[in-house]
């Protein structure tokens, strides 16, 4: 296995710097909302804490949101095809987790055609197929990051691209700074995920990091939330767009590593970035109500 730690003239991508547990971690009915607020495009009175919730509450609110997280990569055209796929824990059962049903494309995902899968592959509850990547790579994610609720990862064109051409994502830019010190380069490619073997490389390769840039493959994510899992995915894919059109343009200006560390602190929260998709999802529930179904 090589896995590079993406050696840059500012420092070095990879570091010892963990995600922060937040809310709706792993263990039922243990969700402290009261250090969290909620999204102000939810709208009603703000500042207000988000809501404590029952397992029952808390599995139908991750799994509206990861159908609302289908939508919105379907909507911003983050997907390739059959491949790809973001996973939400269940609340409740260990070792089981939320995916679409494979076949289907993420603009018709709904909470109902939703899979929940235990830690064997085996479909618990919904009609399959059941991608087999899909298990291969999230089971071992899901299983090396007990902080971690939710993992997405798709095909999409510009995460893809910079996956091709060995580079990191450069702290270039105040949204690029998000992944400073906080991504890894994974450089095995051994053809389609089809063995947990490899999903757990790759869950290693990963660590406590909240993005890794699959080599010939494309991006992966994670995050404390189904929020903010799809959200690191989206900044990602744009920070790789604006990197790639950047670079082409001519020289780019890398921030130094001060400067790059300060501005990580002030934009890569995962509150920050549950705010953010909240503020899409109350979009696309609006104008796709049919997610819900």
């Amino acid at each position: 296995m090589s896995i590079s730690t993406a050696n840059i003239s500012t420092g070095n991508i990879s570091t010892e710097k963990s995600v922060t547990a937040g809310e709706g971690g792993p263990q039922p009915d243990s969700w402290d909302s009261s250090k969290n607020i909620v999204a102000p495009s939810v709208g009603g009175a703000w500042p207000r804490p988000e809501p404590l919730r029952t397992t029952a509450e808390e599995r139908l609110y991750r799994k509206q949101h990861l159908a609302g997280a289908y939508r919105i990569f379907g909507q911003l055209g983050l997907g390739e095809g059959l491949p790809g796929h973001i996973t939400a824990r269940d609340p409740e059962l260990p070792g089981h987790f939320w995916v679409n049903r494979f076949g289907i494309d993420f603009r018709r995902i709904t909470v109902s055609n939703l899979l929940l899968v235990n830690d064997a592959g085996e479909i618990v509850e919904g009609t399959g197929p059941l991608n087999t990547a899909a298990f291969a790579i999230h089971s071992q994610i899901h299983a090396a990051r007990p902080d971690v609720v939710a993992a997405a990862h798709t095909h999409a064109l510009y995460g893809k691209a910079l996956s091709a051409i060995g580079e990191p994502l450069y702290p270039i830019s105040q949204d690029a700074c998000a992944f400073f010190e906080d991504h890894v380069i994974f450089e095995d490619y051994n053809g389609v995920v089809l063995g947990t073997d490899e999903g757990r490389r790759i869950a290693e390769a990963l660590g406590e990091r909240k993005l890794a840039i699959l080599a010939n493959h494309g991006l992966l994510s994670v995050g404390t939330s189904v929020e903010s899992a799809a959200y690191w995915f989206i900044a990602a894919e744009r920070a790789a767009k604006a990197q790639l059109i950047a670079s082409a343009a001519g020289k780019l200006r890398v921030l130094d590593d001060e400067t790059a560390r300060l501005t990580a602190g002030q934009v890569s929260s995962e509150l920050g970035a549950r705010w953010s998709f909240e503020a899409l999802y109350q979009i696309i529930v609006e104008e796709q109500p049919d997610l819900l179904d």
